[in-house]
């Protein structure tokens, strides 16, 4: 305690905080509770805790069972993890890798090239969904993890060179002079020197890549849909079809199926306010 007492102002903002983080902490409380109990509980006392807890409702959505289908979460968790996995540990390889290009050269080429990238990300990628089908479909490709993720890295490219780039450009240049004065080539440079520096802005983009991969339900449904590799977003929206009236079933996939990525955010949350906070300031 160092006796300063505080203002007002700062109690009346800090109890507002506080009340928003509240009011965004009710539909995951509301999604959880549900999930544990029965479906004749939640049309007794659909707000009232959970008690006892009807654990069975998660192996009933791992396993597909209990009125929610034949879709299992525990298939469409590994298929998830794959794609979002591959695709993020490409798309951090690649966008590094071209943002310190284009983040130290200003050459005419180089300039095209970022503008080009730009451009990529204001083009609405449903806009070429029927030809790039058609595409994945010629080259045997549709309905495949290695379809998803090359589709992912084709997508999400442009966003992540952006964020790279705009980061390179704000590192100081002396660790590379350095390195090059040793005698150091640019890739060994890049790895041994560069890359180090790029761990907050390494964490943001995996973690950004990594939500809209996992979270994206337009693409893995028109790619992925009867395929027998469904991810997560495809199978619990199976879960919810027409006939499906075990609430509590389907809400405990729901929580199955927001973990991991939970987890991930959670882990890294440090990292990325570091991002953010550097790229603000260059």
């Amino acid at each position: 305690m160092n006796g300063r007492r505080l203002r007002p102002g700062t109690v009346a903002l800090r109890a507002v905080l506080v009340a928003g983080a509240a009011l965004f902490l009710v539909p995951i409380y509301l999604l959880v509770n549900i999930s544990l109990k029965t479906p004749s509980g939640l049309a007794a006392k659909p707000f009232a805790p959970a008690i006892p807890a009807h654990t069975a409702n998660y192996s009933d959505a791992w396993h597909g069972t209990s009125g929610t289908g034949t879709a299992s979460l525990g298939g469409a968790l590994v298929n998830s993890l794959v794609i979002t996995g591959v695709s993020v540990v490409v798309l951090v390889i690649i966008g590094a890798l071209c943002g310190y290009v284009l983040g130290r050269r200003t050459s005419r080429l180089s300039t095209v090239a970022y503008v080009s990238l730009l451009i990529g990300i204001t083009v609405p990628a449903q806009l070429a969904i029927i030809p790039l089908y058609r595409e994945m479909s010629d080259l045997g490709l549709a309905g495949t993890r290695q379809g998803m993720i090359l589709l992912y890295i084709g997508l999400l490219t442009p966003f992540t060179v952006f964020l790279y780039t705009g980061f390179v450009r704000a590192l100081p240049r002396d660790f590379e002079e350095a390195s090059r004065i040793d005698g150091a080539s640019e890739l060994r440079t890049f790895v041994e020197v560069v890359f180090p520096l790029l761990r907050p802005i390494t964490a943001t983009v995996a973690v950004l890549d990594a939500v809209a991969t996992w979270n994206d339900f337009f693409g893995q449904l028109i790619f992925l849909n009867g395929s027998g590799k469904e991810t997560l977003p495809v199978t619990v929206f199976s879960l919810a079809g027409r006939y499906v009236s075990n609430y509590p079933a389907l809400s405990a996939g729901l929580v199955l199926a927001l973990l991991p990525i939970m987890a991930f955010y959670l882990l890294l949350q440090r990292r990325i306010i570091a991002g953010f906070s550097s790229g603000l300031k260059g």
